[in-house]
């Protein structure tokens, strides 16, 4: 059996050291133009060169939740394209949105403001009815999301593209229930998979539904927001501000209105990170099953790119 690594922007010697360590019977190497044919791959935006000259290749496991980058390339109908289902990143995801939330209704941002200019200041407490978090993207890393909000008891809403049934969250599903949910929500946050349905998603049009002052988190794609359309709206008054960690363009460039607005928090696309050891048990794990004709999870349907 034989398993190409081709990742860009990740270091190989770790990622092969560990692989080899969970498939010893493996013969794992880092793909090169021209290479031969191998079995499967661990890949993280691989050269359309890459899926040419692999055509028979089984599956491909991407190391990261969305596979946005690879949906756009052209793949063999024959090969499996399998993301990861958790891998550490759930729990990070759900600290980081859970962080972002707290410090916007909690005015933390606002103290930390009045602190470094030696202000002492009182904000009156506000309650968490006001806040129903509306959550858009109820998959693995969504779900894990919404079970962490509701620790904090904050009415929590969900939406995705297909029905979901979660206990004590009311689901919305669809373009037609879309307005709907996005009514009922002072607090949006974004973990859909980019599908050409999701691109641009959160625009003018939709984030103006939202209930007054209402707040966003976007943890998904940059391309999930119109970018030039948030500003305006968060200088009305529409909304409140927003947590942005991902964007259409990383790094974001040093001169974008983001970096310098007051009311808008940066991070570098950190909010989930890929954790190499459980990403290769699982990775692991599957392509045994594969070899063994078992079904696995993760599978990505081509048609919906998720």
């Amino acid at each position: 059996m034989k398993i190409y690594f081709c990742c860009t922007d990740f270091k190989a010697e770790p990622w092969l050291a560990a692989l080899r360590a969970a498939l010893p019977q493996a013969q794992i190497e880092v793909w090169a133009p021209g290479a031969g044919p191998a079995d499967y791959a661990v890949v993280w935006a691989p050269p359309q060169q890459f899926l040419d000259e692999q055509p028979q290749i089984k599956a491909l496991f991407n190391i990261g939740a969305g596979v946005d980058a690879l949906t756009q390339l052209k793949l063999s109908p024959k090969t499996k394209l399998v993301r990861l289902d958790d891998a550490g990143m759930s729990v990070q995801m759900a600290e980081y949105v859970t962080h972002a939330l707290i410090r916007h209704f909690r005015e933390f941002d606002v103290y930390a403001a009045d602190v470094a200019n030696a202000k002492w200041s009182f904000r009156k407490p506000r309650l968490r009815e006001d806040f129903p978090v509306g959550i858009m993207g109820l998959g693995v890393l969504g779900q894990r999301v919404v079970r962490a909000v509701q620790t904090f008891e904050f009415p929590v809403r969900g939406w995705s593209r297909s029905p979901k049934e979660l206990h004590g969250v009311p689901c919305y599903a669809g373009d037609a229930q879309f307005a709907e949910f996005l009514a009922e929500t002072k607090v949006l946050v974004c973990l859909l998979p980019l599908t050409e349905e999701t691109r641009g998603i959160m625009n003018r049009e939709t984030l103006a539904q939202l209930r007054p002052g209402a707040y966003v988190i976007n943890v998904a794609r940059g391309a999930h927001l119109v970018e030039e359309d948030l500003i305006p709206l968060i200088d009305s008054g529409q909304l409140a501000g927003a947590t942005l960690d991902v964007f259409r363009q990383e790094p974001l460039p040093a001169g974008h209105p983001f970096w310098r607005h007051p009311k808008i928090t940066v991070t570098p696309h950190t909010s989930a990170r890929t954790l190499r050891d459980e990403s290769v048990a699982q990775i692991a794990g599957k392509i045994v099953a594969l070899e063994q004709g078992k079904p696995i999870a993760g599978v990505v349907d081509h048609h919906k790119g998720y």
